[in-house]
Order: structure tokens, then C-alpha cells, then sequence
């Protein structure tokens, strides 16, 4: 059955998709480990790895996890597999030193009665050892999804700019989910449709789903399940069409970014046309989507003043880039990890709440690969700084000093540093050298911070407190991506 008016919520839409469970049986496969499967099937999925000792390790489990004890306090075997059971982990692993010899028959029958996967850890592997074989499964899942959702959203990109992109679009969503997308009409009828057949019951359910969602104050998406299909639908933003709906047969970490990605695309290809030109539109939205430079869609704008933003952040839902687009009043957005987005002149650049902006001085159509700079320096600014807006700030020293002179000044000058030390030099002095916020900025440890500057200074062989020596830098560092 599918669940009725029940939003769908997924976890960093149209960013990168968290890491994929990884299968028992491929850790068991790592022969180092010297691992043996006791009981239970090896084919749960471990989302990652818990060491515990305690008699009564539930209220310490999040579930999904492959738990890894010695007994030291295992009293009551039944007991302890019920509770772990409970407490909804997917393997327990049990170390045969330095508390026991062998694994206690207790526990393998209490493992055997509740079908929970035990492991039997050799006296020779530390459970560090199998934690960090886990994690490092866990990275090499994570990498292939997101290789599978860029060649995904790729696709997705490629098919929007064919002559007849809402069908195309469809085509690849379905082809690349590997089950069935449709884009429903208003009146609950099929518009347009891509992908194997499902049964007239999976349909009939998915259809129904989409009635349940709309733009605005409803639901934005609904999910369940019929006929052994995971179902769910999307509401769009255009307006001919009203939802679009997915059926497969399983649904994978990324799958949510995929679609995501979709219903931006078709929100854009399906919303009413204004009196602007709908072959301009188009064909500059998809020039941005495909992540061709700005420069070639000057040729297809008019004059402006334009402003290009950058933006990250949102409220978490598939559909947070387009409703960013449409609060700052433009069509022309590339719904990436980093939001870029084009503002006609008449569409002025408030803070908008979750999000974070930089924001490029108003330049003509010809000047948008230096506002796409400016903009994206000024999101930096306002990572750095916390703040909801920074604008470009333009002038100044700065405009005493021939840019193309500047940009390679500044290019020798922090050649020795590097792309990660020169970053942590840039947010380190916008905060005025302060460790603790430098650190907040960039998510890592005061002491790596430090590091980072000590490693700086040396480098570039400069007094890092003379404020000579950081004005220079500052100035090449806001130079230096031009």
C-alpha cells in the first residue's frame, strides 16, 4: 500500500548522496580479516561499525550497525542477542580473546533463533582493523555513487537540450533509476511517459500519489510501495503538468539527487511562458545546466545589467533550488552542489532564509564570466563570515591596478601554496587571524589551522603578522581566480 499524504524526506537533495550500506559478505570477503560467518545471512547491509562492552548495549545503538564485542560482560547470551536485536543492528561481530577462547555455543544459538548475522573475529584482528576495512568499503560506495549520480545528472543535463527535452528528460530518468517516470496531467492523466510497463496496480497507486501532491502549501511528495515497487511522486513547478511519478524496483542512496535533478529540469521546461523568448530561455538554462562557460550564453541574453549568485544551502528538499530561483525572481538557474543562478535587471537580491549568497556586481551579457568570479567570491566571504549576503565589492586599491598585471602577480606569488592552503589563508584572514573561526569555517581543528598557516608562512617565506605582508596577500588572494 502506498503511504498516503506522507512527505517523502531524503537527506542532501542535488548534493553528494551519503555513502551506500555495505554488504556483510564484502567484508567477509576481505581475507586479511580472517572473519567466519557462525550464524545468521551474510547479506545484510552494515552502514557502519560500534564497539561495546557493556551488558546491555541497546540504549547506546542507532541500528544498522555491526556491533563488535569480547563479552567482557556477557552474562546472559540470550539476552544480549534479543537486545541487539532490538535495538535494530544489522551483525554482531564477537572477538575470541582475551575473555573467551571460543565463541560461546549460547550465542550462536541465540543468533541462529533471531537470524542475526555473528561474525567471529580471529584472535590476530583488532577491531580496528575490521572498522577501518568498513569504512574504507564505505568510501569505495560512496565513490561509485557518486559516480553513478554525476553520469546521472549528466544525462539528465544532455537530454533537456534535445529538441523535444520533456520526453528525453523522462527517457533518461527511467533508463538511468532503471524503472518507469511519467509526467502526469493535471486531470490524474498520463502526459507523458518513459520506461518498462508496470502492473496496472503499481500505475493505478502511482497515480493516485500524484494527486496528492502540488506546488504550495500540500505535500511536494508523497512515496509507497505496490506490487513490489518502490513508488514516488513529485510536485512540479511548471504549468500544464502537475506531478511527476517513479517506479523501481529498489531505490538507491542517490536516486533522490537523480530525481531532484528531473524535477527541476521539467519544473523549467513545463512553466508558463512569458514574453520572454522560449528558444532564448532554453537555450541559455541548458548552456548553464551543461556547465559551459558563462561567456557563451552572452550571445543569447540581452544587454542586462545581469547578476550572477551563488548560492548554498536550502531546506533540504529535492525541489529547494527552483524554489530559491523563483523567490529571486529568474528562470535561469544551475541546480549544482553550488547554485548558480542569472538575475534579469529588474530582479533584486534579498537574503533568503537557509541560504547562503555572494553576489556579483550587475555587468553586461559580454561581462559574465567575471561576475560568475565575483560571485563566487563573495560566497566564500560569506561562508567565511557567516553571513546570509555579501555583495561584490568593487573599487577601491583594486582598481588602481591593471587586472590582468594583478592576476598574475597574484598567481606567482601563491604558486608555492597550493589550492587547500591558499583557501585556509583566504578565510584566515578574512576573520583577522582568529583560530577558532577559521576553523569553524572550514570544519576542521584549530590545530589544523594552525598547521596550514605555519606551512603557509613558510612557503611564501613571509611574516604572516606584518599587516604589509597580509594586505598583499588579501589583494592576490581576490585576485587570483581571475
Amino acid at each position: 500500500m502506498y503511504e498516503g499524504a506522507t512527505a517523502v524526506t531524503f537527506s542532501e537533495p542535488l548534493s553528494p548522496p551519503p555513502a551506500p550500506p555495505v554488504p556483510l559478505a564484502a567484508l567477509l570477503a576481505r581475507r586479511e580479516l580472517g572473519l567466519r560467518l557462525l550464524a545468521g545471512p551474510e547479506d545484510g547491509a552494515l552502514h557502519w561499525v560500534h564497539t561495546s562492552e557493556m551488558a546491555d548495549p541497546y540504549p547506546y545503538l542507532l541500528g544498522g550497525e555491526l556491533l563488535l564485542t569480547a563479552g567482557v560482560q556477557l552474562a546472559d547470551p540470550a539476552r544480549f542477542v534479543e537486545r541487539v536485536v532490538e535495538a535494530g543492528a544489522a551483525a554482531l561481530g564477537f572477538g575470541v580473546t582475551p575473555v573467551y577462547d571460543t565463541v560461546p555455543a549460547e550465542l550462536v544459538e541465540a543468533c541462529v533463533r533471531h537470524r542475526l548475522p555473528l561474525v567471529e573475529v580471529p584472535p590476530g584482528t583488532p577491531f580496528a582493523a575490521v572498522a577501518r576495512a568498513l569504512w574504507r568499503l564505505m568510501a569505495e560506495a560512496r565513490l561509485s555513487e557518486l559516480r553513478r549520480v554525476t553520469e546521472a545528472q549528466q544525462s539528465l543535463a544532455t537530454a533537456a537540450a534535445r529538441p523535444a527535452p520533456v520526453p528525453a528528460v523522462l527517457h533518461a530518468l527511467a533508463s538511468r533509476l532503471g524503472g518507469r517516470a511519467v509526467l502526469f496531467d493535471r486531470d490524474g492523466t498520463e502526459s507523458a511517459a518513459a520506461g518498462r510497463e508496470i502492473p496496472p496496480a503499481a500505475a493505478e497507486a502511482l497515480a493516485e500519489l500524484a494527486g496528492l501532491v502540488a506546488p504550495g502549501p500540500g505535500p511536494a511528495s508523497a512515496s509507497g510501495e505496490e506490487a513490489g515497487l518502490r513508488l514516488a511522486a513529485y510536485a512540479l513547478g511548471g504549468g500544464d503538468t502537475l506531478a511527476l511519478g517513479v517506479a523501481t524496483e529498489r531505490r538507491d542512496p542517490g536516486d533522490h539527487t537523480v530525481a531532484g535533478v528531473a524535477v527541476v529540469l521539467l519544473s523549467l521546461l513545463t512553466a508558463p511562458r512569458g514574453a520572454t523568448d522560449v528558444a532564448v530561455r532554453d537555450g541559455v538554462l541548458t548552456r548553464l545546466l551543461l556547465g559551459a562557460p558563462a561567456a557563451e550564453a552572452a550571445a543569447a541574453l540581452s544587454p542586462g545589467p545581469w547578476t550572477v549568485v551563488h548560492a548554498r544551502g536550502g531546506d533540504g528538499t529535492p525541489f529547494a533550488a527552483a524554489g530559491l530561483a523563483a523567490a529571486l525572481g529568474t528562470e535561469l538557474v544551475d541546480a549544482g552542489p553550488t547554485v548558480r543562478l542569472l538575475l534579469p535587471p529588474e530582479a533584486p537580491v534579498t537574503a533568503q532564509p537557509g541560504w547562503t549568497l555572494g553576489v556579483s556586481a550587475p555587468t553586461a551579457a559580454d561581462g559574465l564570466p567575471a561576475a560568475d568570479a565575483q560571485a563566487a567570491r563573495a560566497l566564500r566571504r560569506a561562508e567565511a563570515t557567516r553571513s546570509a549576503l555579501v555583495r561584490h565589492r568593487a573599487g577601491g586599491l583594486a582598481g588602481l591596478v591593471d587586472p590582468a598585471e594583478a592576476a598574475a602577480h597574484a598567481r606567482v606569488l601563491l604558486a608555492p601554496l597550493g589550492e587547500a592552503r591558499a583557501e585556509t589563508l583566504r578565510v584566515w584572514l578574512s576573520l583577522h587571524g582568529s583560530w577558532d573561526r577559521t576553523a569553524a569555517a572550514l570544519g576542521v581543528h584549530r590545530n589544523t589551522v594552525r598547521q596550514r598557516i605555519a606551512r603557509c608562512a613558510a612557503l611564501l617565506d613571509r611574516d604572516l603578522d606584518d599587516p604589509d605582508v597580509r594586505m598583499e596577500l588579501w589583494f592576490a588572494l581576490g585576485r587570483s581566480d581571475q
